[in-house]
């Protein structure tokens, strides 16, 4: 089969269906083509949780928050460590946070109709790395599954929709190379097994990132935290293989950072999993005890949730056996567990507004019994012995002391029953300086103890390194355009999104603030339709 069009997008995704969006104004002719079939249009942002990072927004002011792009650069630049070669992600992040505003958060509000909830939400705080000075998390009042739904039904109800079609289960894998620019590419029509071509003027890969293809990221591990972890699991999409990666290199693009990814410290086992170790993120209780596989606090600087998630994944990847426990008891874990993403988080993404009030006050029992009965990582028990055979016996081994896991609980338990400002505890001290905030404070059991014999069971969550995604990808100057090692661009080729780093190969160099991809993903859709579009 033969395809032909003007421009050619490799990927339904976020990134791949707001540049479709922005291209329909100008009446070319568009052919999206996509792996997945038509359910999942929109990739992995429609799983996502919602949450954008913005600057200087009228939800920011609103509470008080006084934030700038100056700021918000200088807190991007610390938490990035670039390197010296950085000079493509340096450029995307100070466009990015110079232009979010105006064309992320007040193009979602006025264009696509999109809300978001009223409380900014303030993450990546940073541990020893400064991050975010202020909030800046601005979620989706719906999570990625509403931020997609309304971006499909704005493309289809546009005035030119005639002028795109979707091609779906069809995986795009080489790139034509022909009269010194890319012009179009081959693969295969998955719904037939049979080959294909397409023919454009204009080529956009956004067909994500690395972070699906865990054979790959086991090859390519970040160097400094050695040998990668035995069991990873998969959060990211079954199709973010790298795919386009190779067929840009061998057009000449430089790829950059493949090692840098953004893991998560905290994945369990999704109970119903659609693809091979499918993980899930838990949104790390902040008042649970984090240990080793012995059973041992991990420290000496103790981990604790939301401040600085490549931290978690490094402090986790120091020890002996890459994977982790959190420890807590039912008390902590209804009022602070929580599940990244739409699936679990119904009352947000159905709009509920009073379920999702009634969450907050009481905490989550359905969330807890379903992974009760439906997750593997997920122990509970009576007693501190109890519980290390029951750890022990899912592991199938006798690694976790009852005795080290009991002191480990005492002795925390001793620094909460100084009370408030006497201990000089850091995970009790980064808990206090959490509560300040009143978007994290509703969300903070009080001062518990987690050997409570009126807060029992006591819970055991086993946690492996889940990944997500990739920080590092293909150039892409200020334009989107894809460049070679010598700054020189590839005529026709355009990436963006995840594929491009998010902007630049890299803009988040080492961390992310948090809630940078979606908003990249859109600005760099934005930024290359108006390149295209001239």
């Amino acid at each position: 089969m033969q395809y032909k069009s003007e421009i050619a997008i490799i990927g339904g995704g976020i990134a791949g269906l707001v540049v479709a969006h922005e291209l329909l104004n100008t009446g070319r002719k568009i052919i999206i083509y996509d792996r997945d079939q038509e359910s999942n249009l929109g990739g992995l942002a429609k799983e996502s949780f919602g949450g954008i990072f913005l600057v200087d927004t009228s939800h920011q002011r609103r509470i008080g928050i006084k934030d700038n792009p100056e700021l918000a650069y200088n807190d991007w630049l610390s938490y990035a460590e670039f390197g010296p070669e950085d000079t493509w992600p340096r450029k995307w992040a100070e466009y990015y946070v110079t232009h979010c505003r105006d064309d992320v958060y007040q193009w979602l509000r006025k264009e696509i109709g999109i809300g978001f909830f009223p409380v900014v939400h303030w993450v990546e705080r940073g541990m020893q790395t400064p991050g975010n000075s202020v909030p800046r998390f601005h979620m989706v009042w719906g999570t990625g599954h509403e931020l997609i739904i309304k971006l499909i039904k704005a493309i289809y109800k546009h005035l030119k929709r005639a002028n795109l079609e979707i091609r779906y289960r069809h995986r795009a894998m080489d790139l034509i190379f022909s009269n010194g620019r890319v012009s179009g590419f081959s693969g295969t029509d998955e719904s037939t097994g049979s080959y294909f071509s397409a023919e454009a003027d204009h080529v956009v890969i956004a067909a994500g990132g690395i972070a699906g293809n865990i054979p790959l990221i086991k090859e390519t591990w970040y160097k400094p935290w050695g040998i990668s972890p035995e069991i990873l699991l998969n959060g990211s999409h079954r199709y973010a293989l790298g795919d386009l990666h190779e067929a840009a290199r061998k057009t000449g693009a430089h790829l950059t950072h493949l090692d840098l990814l953004w893991n998560y410290a905290a994945g369990i086992h999704h109970p119903n999993p659609k693809m091979e170790n499918h993980g899930l993120s838990i949104v790390p209780p902040r008042s649970a005890l984090w240990v080793n596989y012995r059973g041992e606090r991990i420290g000496p600087l103790p981990l604790v949730g939301s401040f600085d998630t490549r931290s978690l994944v490094e402090g986790i990847c120091a020890q002996e056996k890459k994977y982790s426990w959190q420890i807590m008891n039912w008390k902590i874990a209804k009022k602070e567990l929580a599940v990244s993403g739409s699936e679990f988080n119904d009352s947000i993404r159905n709009k509920n507004l009073l379920l999702f009030i009634i969450t907050l006050k009481s905490g989550n029992s359905k969330l807890l019994n379903a992974l009760q009965s439906r997750c593997p990582d997920f122990i509970t028990a009576h007693t501190v012995n109890e519980l290390a055979a029951k750890m022990n016996s899912l592991n199938k081994t006798q690694e976790v002391d009852a005795a080290i896991l009991n002191r480990a609980i005492q002795a925390y338990d001793a620094e909460v029953q100084k009370g408030k400002g006497v201990s000089d505890d850091e995970q009790l001290k980064k808990i206090e300086l959490l509560k300040k905030y009143r978007g994290d404070r509703i969300r903070i059991a009080n001062s518990q103890l987690i050997h409570d014999p009126k807060a029992l069971p006591l819970v055991a969550i086993r946690e492996f390194i889940l990944t997500r995604k990739s920080l590092g990808g293909i150039q892409t100057d200020l334009n989107c355009r894809v460049l070679k090692p010598d700054g020189e661009y590839v005529p026709g080729l355009y990436a963006i999104g995840e594929a491009a780093g998010f902007g630049g190969g890299g803009i988040h160099g080492k961390r992310s603030l948090e809630g940078t991809f979606l908003g990249n993903c859109i600005l760099n859709g934005r930024t290359a339709a108006k390149t295209i579009m001239g």
